[in-house]
């Protein structure tokens, strides 16, 4: 651990324990300085991770003050889900989703887009720019089916941040995460299996199985404590399960982050099980707590974990670069990348691989990190005030989604249809389940907060109490979600 790690974390125990109160300046760094007898320069560091954890904000020409304990929303139940593995459907809701151009003229709430003006991305258009302009071409060439050793040993070293040790020949190149998690399941499974999902689940993840001719097994998901380790304990005791797909870090779309117990003992029931476990980092260097939680591939000590990530939600997912670090399925893995697409384009891993090396990514996720949390508090301040009180939100620990659930008499499809007549488009919950539940749910966005975004989310408000004006207030059993 780095000094001004040490130093926060102390001045982390010292807040939370209350020694300092909300709203209390904080010493200067000049005098914290001294007094722990480091430099300048490590008491910055140290306050620049506090601000990143919201634990504490500078004002200008009066230094660091203790931040106001922000409350919890009302948060979504755990889903009840199916109790036997399905095949997966509502494939026509994911492609009308993500079938749009993000530069119509269409407000598209709930796409899992990242902030990609952000000023901080600007050395990576540069690198771009001189990875095409190279006299040898390199960036035109066809590249390895592991990809571009100079990108996979920046990745390997970015896995320690998770608790990993990877070596840049354990490291896959893919296009994307999508790929990597499709690679990942072709790699344990065989067409029929059964594989695991929490639920709500990552759509994409959930029509690959569909593609590959497997199906689902829904396990009920808590907005705060994550996947239900007993449910699937059970499910693994009654069905053959291949293996175990989930998000389990900022998660999509609830937002919760497992904790290291949590994620000890998901490794543990597939050890005893002998399954393998898929893990999506996707979201997980956009936590917001230092430090960055552990992945469950931290804990793997058999190869049963294949860590899939990209860097679509960090960076841009134009540049299409993800990867996959399969653990013993690497033979497999490579074989599953062949046949999919064969090497992953070359220019962007060079242009990634020099906005790594040349320090540029952790202040860009610095910056992102403020950003999104900041824009996730004033988005729950504005869905407080303008969606029915009946409305509850989960309360993300990292990324920039959340998860609304709405009275069950508001149906998010129909919902969607309307909003799209205004040129706003949500994520309807439908979309995020193996057989269509979550009808009354939608995901919605918050990277970007101004004012034409904050409008049509209080016209997305509207339409929900529009709806729920229209419907009888009691609702039969039956139609409540399965």
């Amino acid at each position: 651990m780095h000094r001004y790690e040490r130093l926060a974390e102390q001045l982390r125990e010292r807040i939370q324990g209350g020694y300092y109160q909300a709203g209390d300046r904080l010493p200067s760094v000049r005098t914290l300085a001294k007094a722990h007898g480091v430099s300048l320069s490590t008491v910055q560091q140290a306050y620049h991770q506090l601000e990143d954890a919201q634990l504490i904000q500078a004002r200008p020409k009066s230094g660091y003050f203790v931040c106001q304990v922000r409350e919890r929303p009302v948060l979504p139940p755990a889903g009840r889900t199916a109790q036997r593995p399905v095949e997966v459907s509502q494939w026509e809701q994911v492609r009308e989703g993500t079938c749009v151009l993000p530069d119509t003229e269409l407000y598209h709430l709930g796409r899992g887009m990242p902030d990609i003006d952000a000023p901080t991305l600007k050395p990576l258009m540069r690198s771009l720019s001189r990875v095409s302009r190279r006299q040898n071409l390199i960036g035109l060439n066809y590249d390895t089916l592991h990809g571009r050793p100079e990108l996979r040993e920046q990745i390997a070293r970015l896995s320690v941040s998770q608790g990993c040790r990877l070596r840049q020949d354990e490291i896959v190149v893919t296009t994307g995460c999508h790929e990597a998690i499709s690679v990942a399941m072709r790699a344990v499974c065989e067409p029929g299996g059964i594989i695991a999902v929490d639920s709500p689940s990552f759509y994409g993840a959930l029509q690959s199985i569909r593609a590959y001719g497997m199906k689902a097994m829904e396990i009920p998901t808590d907005p705060e404590h994550g996947i239900s380790l007993e449910a699937l304990e059970l499910a693994l005791e009654q069905w053959p399960i291949r293996a175990i797909q989930v998000t389990p870090t900022c998660n999509n779309p609830l937002g919760y982050t497992l904790s290291a117990e949590r994620k000890r003992a998901l490794y543990a029931l597939a050890q005893r099980f002998d399954v393998a476990i898929i893990e999506d980092d996707v979201y997980g260097d956009l936590a917001y707590a230092f430090p960055r939680p552990p992945t469950i591939k931290s804990f793997d000590e058999d190869g049963r974990v294949l860590l899939c990530s990209s860097f679509s939600k960090t960076l841009a997912p134009g540049l299409r670069i993800g990867w996959i670090a399969p653990g013993r399925y690497l033979e497999r893995a490579l074989h599953m990348k062949y046949v999919g697409t064969g090497s992953t384009a070359t220019q962007g891993q060079l242009a990634i691989a020099e906005f790594i090396r040349e320090g540029h990514f952790e202040p860009h996720l610095r910056r992102m990190r403020r950003q999104y949390q900041r824009n996730r508090n004033a988005m729950l301040d504005l869905i407080g005030e303008t969606f029915p009180s009946s409305t509850r939100v989960s309360y993300p620990e990292g990324g920039f989604m959340l998860w609304l659930e709405c009275d069950p008499r508001v149906d998010t499809v129909a919902l969607n249809q309307r909003l799209m007549r205004e040129g706003i488009r949500i994520a309807p919950g439908v979309m995020f389940s193996a057989t269509g539940k979550y009808r009354h749910c939608l995901r919605i966005n918050y990277t970007v907060l101004d004012e034409p975004v904050k409008g049509a989310l209080r016209r997305v408000g509207e339409w929900v109490g529009e709806m729920l004006d229209e419907q009888p207030a009691a609702v039969s059993a039956a139609a409540l979600p399965a």
